[in-house]
């Protein structure tokens, strides 16, 4: 099944994602990159507005799933970044959201 046709479910007391399932799903993303144990990615966008209306349509998502990343939002540019706070690092979960993150975009 593909990942962004998964749900994001709950990580309490889960250990974070060993370092080779993590390269595993990285290559499943394109333009995401691994950072200081969080996955990121800027999008470009022509507009502030364009790039606000993106963050609030990933804010739609992230209520959706449960699953909240950190946003910076600029003129012409949202930066999304991903973690998992209940396991101090990657979980499936962030694949998952960044993979319906990039869904949203054509």
């Amino acid at each position: 099944m593909k990942l962004a046709d998964q749900r994001c479910q709950p990580r309490d007391g889960q250990a974070a994602m060993p370092d080779d399932e993590v390269e595993y799903y990285l290559d499943e993303l394109s333009g995401w990159a691994r950072v200081d144990g969080a996955l990121e990615k800027a999008y470009a966008f022509a507009t502030f507005h364009e790039a606000m209306a993106f963050a609030n349509a990933i804010a739609w998502l992230a209520e959706r799933e449960d699953h909240h990343p950190d946003l910076a939002i600029s003129h012409g540019r949202c930066a999304v970044r991903l973690a998992t706070h209940a396991v101090g690092g990657l979980s499936m979960n962030d694949f998952i959201c960044a993979a319906k993150i990039d869904a949203l975009l054509p």
